[in-house]
């Protein structure tokens, strides 16, 4: 007779998200994820094949929600000087008000992983180039549009962006002044001028 799941296998991957990006890969051992999902190993073990596999899965989950997430809200913004800054806004306001101060899941695990592990590489590198290319063609948009003059070199612009969107998570570890950070990102955005 098969068993039955006493849990829900998407809020696990919720919490361990929540584990992995805050503790990381390395200091997260199987008996903390047993605590801190309140499964036990075995369950860990037939549901996910493992600590790696379960971190995987787990990052995989926060990558397509956050892709998601950018995607959405900037299909919401019908100017991009004023979108951008509101999303690199939000990013800072995400990581002030986090008492946690872990950063940028993505930008931890690269400093983790990296170099060492080359499927996680793999993953890395799709992840930015995915979010280069949301940013790149947002920008592209509000050019078509005229909200900026043509001729910027819009793909410098997106690095930039991308830059500073997963640089001010890590800044706002040690900076919480939004000011601050935010003065960074009104200089940067001058070049849609």
């Amino acid at each position: 007779m098969p068993r039955i799941k006493l849990f829900d296998e998407e809020e696990t991957l919720n919490k361990a998200i929540d584990l992995f990006w805050k503790n990381g890969y390395h200091a997260t051992s199987i008996q903390d994820l047993v605590n801190h999902l309140g499964i036990n190993r075995s369950s860990i073990y037939d549901t996910f094949g493992g600590k790696k596999e379960l971190f995987d899965k787990a990052f995989d989950k926060y990558i397509y929600n956050s892709s998601n997430a950018v995607t959405v809200f900037l299909k919401s913004q019908t100017n991009v000087k004023i979108g951008l800054r509101k999303l690199l806004e939000l990013s800072i306001d995400d990581s002030i008000n986090d008492i946690d101060r872990k950063g940028c899941f993505v930008v931890n695990s690269i400093s983790e992983f990296v170099p060492g592990e080359e499927d996680i590489l793999i993953v890395l590198k799709k992840t930015k180039d995915n979010l280069l290319r949301i940013f790149y063609n947002f920008i592209l948009q509000g050019e078509k549009e005229g909200q900026f003059e043509k001729g910027k070199d819009i793909k410098a612009i997106t690095n930039l962006i991308y830059t500073l969107y997963t640089g001010l998570k890590i800044v706002a570890k040690v900076d919480t002044d939004k000011n601050n950070l935010l003065s960074s990102v009104d200089l940067a955005l001058t070049l849609l001028d």
